[in-house]
């Protein structure tokens, strides 16, 4: 049995995981979804892990699987300093490099060129407020969909994007990326890019855009399941 870590992004809840994690019990694993202070401004990323850490316990710190989204990209390397993690995975998720903060990973990786260009190859503007259904949200079932705007969008603090990441290096732990092929905000060809430069690994792909947990469960739960039995 293994203990799966999911980490949710920003703006968000463990509601995210709400359809992956039952197929994880499923096999007879234990899963731990916590919910980050993400609307809180006086968090920042280490404290972000420590809500990780402490939503473990005792339980389960043999075979645990760390799973990033997003944002997490940032945290979960911050928690394999705390727990004995086997195996960290990155879903569409933000690669740091040492002491950079999010909010400088924006322009060292060139993700707004890499979104715009995206968005022009699908005939989409990406000028004016962001837009959640076209961005995020494009995808989902529509009974998904409708759960997703009818719940919201939790306030995402801008305090953990202000402070650089602690880490001088990359930890020393297994680490699998998952890039999905439609995503428009973290485009494929940009993710295969900074995966790459930044971890020297070649990342994995699956269908869908920004949120496969959402999208995607039973695909994403099956990658989960091979890279744990991979090891």
């Amino acid at each position: 049995m293994a203990s799966y870590v999911l980490i949710h992004g920003a703006g968000s809840d463990s509601w995210y995981w709400h359809l992956v994690a039952p197929l994880l019990r499923a096999g007879g694993h234990d899963v731990v979804a916590p919910d980050l202070p993400c609307d809180d401004d006086s968090a920042g990323l280490t404290d972000y892990a420590d809500v990780v850490v402490d939503a473990m316990g005792e339980r389960g710190r043999t075979d645990v699987v760390l799973v990033a989204q997003s944002l997490a990209g940032f945290t979960a390397p911050l928690v394999c300093h705390r727990l004995p993690v086997s195996l960290m995975v990155l879903v569409a998720a933000m690669v740091p490099s040492p002491g950079e903060s999010p909010g400088e990973w924006w322009a060292n990786t060139g993700w707004e060129q890499a979104r715009r260009e995206k968005a022009e190859r699908d005939g989409r503007s990406v000028d004016g407020e962001l837009d959640p259904v076209a961005e995020f949200l494009h995808d989902l079932p529509p009974d998904v969909l409708a759960e997703a705007l009818a719940r919201g969008a939790r306030v995402q603090s801008g305090t953990p994007f202000e402070r650089p990441w602690p880490l001088d290096a990359w930890p020393q732990v297994p680490t699998r990326a998952l890039l999905c092929r439609d995503d428009r905000f973290f485009p494929a060809e940009f993710m295969r890019r900074v995966v790459r430069e930044r971890l020297g690994i070649t990342p994995d792909e699956m269908e869908g855009g920004h949120l496969p947990a959402l999208a995607h469960p039973q695909d994403l739960a099956h990658r989960l399941e091979a890279y744990r039995g991979s090891l």
